[in-house]
């Protein structure tokens, strides 16, 4: 990444930085846009924020887009990469200035790997915490998992809403009237259209939703020892650290507790296909009872586990933050195995670890192309990583060396 250009992003109405390969820090004090920088990063690379879930925040308060450029080199060869941000409205992108028809389009001309503090959430947080990075990293490897990942959430949503019409209209049948005398009325309201276009999405969830498994299993079995590793260099006298995918297809309904591991599967679609046809089959009566699709990939897990024990629940702080960062640099080496390192954004990582951590981490990260670093104070910068600097002040983004 050679260069990084922003128009009205968060709290920049203009700023143009040259960047350079090896360790880029941006030092100031909290509350100064020093993260609004590696935010605009990894935007470019994902269309998501790690800080926010709507793009409307991005944009300058009395502006009305923001603009994200950066000239990106991989093998000796430049693109330029703009990102039109319009909230409300579809975001726009060019690549060497030509409009590409969907944004989309633009995925994986630049990689990142953003390890933040709201990434604790990874091994403290809700599942989907562990869903978002494992369907963000398999966009970052094969970009056509972007369609993918499109195509389901569209599907889930309109067989959510007939799902919500069919509980709504049962409900309201269902006041001063017994329950058989419910189902009778539901049936005679035209339950048949009902069930024959829920079959219609059934079978849209099914083929998108075994694609997006498929891509999710191989993607845990690949990162599984890559994670191992890189947790047990970083906190070694720890248990090890293990990866398991808990689908919701199969598991008990009654306490809503995940309970199958479908990597014993391998990755044959038509089997995750069945599989999950199977698990909609088997909760169809719940679904219509509560209005929510039970059964999909939108509902599994990422099982992170410390010897026999899930990490979440049992994993100390700082067990934690290891996994976490684990988890990231297992992210940063499969896309490095894959061809070109990606750029690894260190978000005022150094100041949440101990002395040891810190160390074991530099070491880790001291050999990669380009590091992006920010740190509240120059101290929290290891000196292993001293290369380019920039201070940030009030919105003010100087060169220092």
């Amino acid at each position: 990444m050679a260069s990084l250009s922003l128009t009205d992003f968060r709290s920049y109405p203009a700023v143009e930085l040259d960047l350079e390969p090896g360790a880029t820090a941006f030092v100031g004090p909290n509350g100064q846009g020093k993260t609004n920088l590696i935010e605009a990063v990894g935007y470019l690379a994902t269309h998501s924020s790690h800080r926010v879930a709507t793009d409307a925040p991005l944009v300058r308060q009395g502006a009305q887009r923001a603009i994200i450029r950066s000239v990106v080199v991989k093998d000796d060869r430049r693109a330029l990469i703009e990102l039109e941000i319009n909230p409300g409205r579809a975001n726009r992108a060019r690549v060497n200035r030509s409009p590409v028809p969907r944004p989309r389009e633009a995925l994986g001309l630049l990689r990142t790997v953003l390890f933040a503090p709201e990434d604790l959430a990874l091994s403290k947080g809700d599942p989907s915490e562990r869903r978002k990075f494992l369907d963000d990293l398999l966009v970052a490897r094969a970009p056509r998992f972007a369609g993918v990942r499109a195509d389901y959430d569209r599907v889930l949503k309109q067989r959510n809403a007939l799902l919500r019409t069919a509980a709504t209209t049962r409900i309201g049948r269902r006041r001063g009237s017994r329950k058989q005398d419910d189902d009778a009325a539901f049936a005679a309201a035209g339950a048949g259209d009902v069930m024959s276009t829920l079959e219609v999405w059934d079978s849209h969830l099914v083929r998108h939703g075994a694609e997006l498994l498929a891509g999710r299993l191989d993607l845990v079995e690949a990162l599984r020892p890559l994670a191992a590793k890189a947790y047990a260099t970083l906190a070694p006298s720890s248990a090890p650290a293990g990866l398991e995918y808990r689908s919701s297809a199969g598991e008990d309904q009654a306490d809503d507790k995940l309970s199958t591991d479908v990597s014993v599967l391998g990755i044959n679609r038509e089997d995750l296909a069945e599989r999950l046809r199977a698990g909609l089959a088997e909760v169809r009566q719940a679904e219509l009872d509560r209005g929510v699709t039970l059964v999909g990939p939108h509902r599994d897990d990422l099982l992170l586990t410390l010897g026999d024990l899930p990490a979440r629940g049992y994993a100390s702080h700082g067990e934690s933050w290891s996994f976490a960062l684990a988890l990231r640099l297992a992210a940063y080496d499969l896309l490095r195995s894959d061809g070109g390192d990606p750029v690894l954004i260190l978000d005022d990582v150094f100041a949440e670890l101990d002395d040891q951590r810190r160390r074991r981490l530099t070491d880790i990260v001291a050999p990669a192309e380009q590091v992006l670093i920010t740190a509240a104070v120059p101290d929290d910068v290891p000196a292993q990583l001293a290369g380019s600097r920039f201070d940030v002040t009030e919105g003010s983004v100087l060169r220092v060396r």
